[in-house]
């Protein structure tokens, strides 16, 4: 599993295809929310688990599964 400390608010979040997850807005514990002010995520903050992270570089944060796949999977964050 991949560093949680290497994962910075603003990356862009990746699928393993290249497209467009969202962006983060932080590291929860061992969860990534995700910016809510993001036309990917239909404005509304997300949940992603750590695990899914592959990898990170100094521009993105690749996941190990599609794009497709993460929003499939993703929670909404509770108000």
């Amino acid at each position: 599993m991949v560093d949680a400390s290497l994962i910075k608010e603003h990356l862009e979040v990746v699928g393993s295809d290249g497209g467009h997850v969202g962006r983060v807005d932080h590291v929860m514990g061992d969860q990534i929310e995700l910016a809510k002010l993001d036309l990917a995520g239909g404005f509304k903050h997300h949940m992603i688990p750590v695990s899914w992270v592959e990898r990170v570089d100094d521009k993105h944060v690749h996941l190990n599964l599609t794009e497709d796949d993460a929003k499939a999977r993703w929670t909404e964050k509770p108000h």
